[in-house]
C-alpha cells in the first residue's frame, strides 16, 4: 500500500509588530491644522503662552519647519513662497496670526519677533531648524508682496542682533533672482537701517566681516549698477555713511591684499624693477592708493623673495646686497615724501624684532637706505626721537645711536656754514 508524501509545512515564530515600533505617517497638513485652532488671538502674550504649551503635545521636533513657516507667512509654503493650498475650499489654510500680517510699525514687528526668541529658548533643539528656514525663507523673497519683505527685514534685523540667527544666512540673499531685481539690496539696506536703530554701528561692521560678506556688499547690487559711485549714493541716502567708509577701507585693504599677492609672485619670477614700478604706479592709479601704503608692501615682496641665512654673520651681507638691487625702486615711492619713509622705517623695524636673525642688523639696513637716498635724515631723526614703534624699541634705538649722532652733527654743521654764507 502506497503512502502519500507529506506536502512541506514552513515553520516558525510570527512576530507581531508592536504599535510603538509602526512609523507614524508625516503629516504636515494635520499639524498646521492643530496649530491654527490654537492661534485665535493677536496678543503677543497669549501666543506665547499657547506655543510654549503646544509644545508638549504637537511635534516641534518633526514639524519645525511648518512651525516657523505659519509663524512667519501664516501657511505652509510651497517652494517660490506661495502657501499651500487644501482640497476641501471650506477648510482653513492660514492664520493672520503671523509676521507677514502684524502692524508695519517697528514696536510691533519687534514685539512678534520677540515670539520667536522666547519659543527657541524654550525648546532649545528649534534654533537650528530657524536657521535653516530663515535661509529657505530668504530665498523665497520674491514669492512675497513688498510689505511682506518689509516685516520680514525688520524681524530679521531683530533677531540677528539678538544673535537669535547667525550673520551668515545673509549670504542667502545672494541669489541671481534676487540680485538682479534688486531685491537682495534692498531687504539688506532694510535689515542694516533698522540693525542700527536697534543695537549700534560697530556690532553691524563686526556681524558683516563674521558673515564673510564684508568685502562683498558690492555684490548685493545689480550687475549694472555696481559702481562705487552708485554704492556711495544709496548708502549715504539711508544715513549709512559709516557702512560707506566701511567698504572704502575693506576695498583698500582687499586691493593691498591682491598686490601683494602679484608683487610676490613677480619678484619671484624674478621681473625687473622697472616692471615692478610700472606695475605698482598703475595699481596706485586705479585703487587711490599711496605711497606708504605701497613702500611697506614692497618691502614685504622683497624679503619674502629670499630664503634668508639663519647665521647673524653671513644674513647681513646677504641683505645688503639684496636690498642695494631694490634700493632705487624704494626710492621712486619714498623721495620727498616724509609718511611713506616713515611707513617704511617702522616696517623695517617691526621686521627685524619679528626675524631674530635681523636683530643686530637694523641699523646696518638704515644707513644703507640712507646713503641710496631711499631714507632722509629728518626722518630718522623723528623716528628716533618719538616715531618708533615699540618693538624692540630699547635695542634698536641703542643700536642707531651713533648713526643718529652723526646725522645731528652734520645737520648743525650744515646749519653752521648756512649762518656762515649770511
Amino acid at each position: 500500500m502506497s503512502q502519500k508524501a507529506e506536502k512541506p509545512t514552513l515553520s516558525g515564530q510570527r512576530i507581531k509588530t508592536r504599535k510603538r515600533d509602526e512609523k507614524e505617517k508625516y503629516d504636515p497638513i494635520g499639524f498646521r491644522d492643530q496649530l491654527l485652532l490654537g492661534l485665535q488671538e493677536n496678543d503677543i502674550e497669549q501666543i506665547s503662552k499657547f506655543l510654549d504649551q503646544a509644545g508638549g503635545k504637537l511635534d516641534y521636533r518633526r514639524y519645525g519647519e511648518t512651525l516657523f513657516d505659519i509663524l512667519i507667512a501664516g501657511g505652509i509654503l510651497a517652494p517660490g513662497g506661495s502657501l499651500v493650498q487644501d482640497a476641501d475650499a471650506n477648510k482653513p489654510v492660514s492664520t493672520k496670526i503671523c509676521l507677514f500680517h502684524q502692524n508695519e510699525d517697528t514696536d510691533s514687528i519687534r514685539s512678534f519677533a520677540q515670539v520667536f526668541v522666547k519659543l527657541m529658548r524654550r525648546y532649545k533643539y528649534l534654533e537650528k531648524m530657524f536657521e535653516e528656514e530663515m535661509k529657505k525663507i530668504l530665498v523665497f523673497l520674491k514669492g512675497f508682496e513688498d510689505a511682506q519683505r518689509h516685516r520680514l527685514a525688520k524681524a530679521t534685523a531683530f533677531w540677528l542682533a539678538s544673535s537669535t540667527l547667525p550673520p551668515t544666512c545673509l549670504i542667502n540673499l545672494l541669489q541671481e533672482h534676487l540680485v538682479k531685481d534688486g531685491i537682495a539690496l534692498e531687504f539688506l539696506l532694510e535689515v542694516v537701517c533698522t540693525w542700527k536703530q536697534e543695537k549700534d554701528i560697530t556690532s553691524l561692521k563686526n556681524a558683516l566681516k563674521k558673515a564673510g560678506i564684508d568685502n562683498r556688499l558690492m555684490e548685493f547690487f545689480p550687475p549694472n549698477k555696481r559702481s562705487t559711485d552708485y554704492f556711495k549714493s544709496v548708502f549715504e541716502e539711508k544715513g549709512l555713511l559709516e557702512i560707506v567708509a566701511f567698504h572704502n577701507l575693506q576695498a583698500h585693504t582687499e586691493t593691498k591684499k591682491l598686490m601683494q599677492k602679484e608683487l610676490d609672485r613677480m619678484i619671484k619670477d624674478e621681473e625687473a624693477p622697472k616692471q615692478l614700478t610700472t606695475y605698482i604706479k598703475d595699481t596706485m592709479g586705479k585703487c587711490n592708493l599711496e605711497d606708504k601704503d605701497v613702500v611697506t608692501i614692497l618691502w614685504n615682496a622683497v624679503m619674502g623673495s629670499v630664503e634668508w641665512n639663519k647665521k647673524e654673520e653671513l644674513v647681513a651681507e646677504q641683505a645688503f646686497k639684496h636690498l642695494k638691487h631694490y634700493a632705487p625702486m624704494f626710492a621712486d615711492f619714498t623721495g620727498n615724501n616724509a609718511k611713506a619713509e616713515l611707513a617704511l622705517l617702522i616696517k623695517i623695524q617691526e621686521y627685524c624684532y619679528d626675524n631674530m636673525s635681523f636683530m643686530k642688523t637694523f641699523h646696518k639696513i638704515v644707513l644703507l637706505l640712507y646713503k641710496t637716498d631711499v631714507l632722509s635724515e629728518n626722518v630718522i631723526l623723528h623716528w628716533y626721537r618719538e616715531a618708533h614703534s615699540p618693538k624692540g624699541k630699547s635695542v634698536f634705538l641703542e643700536q642707531t645711536k651713533r648713526l643718529v649722532e652723526w646725522l645731528q652733527n652734520a645737520e648743525e654743521e650744515s646749519e653752521d656754514e648756512e649762518d656762515d654764507d649770511e
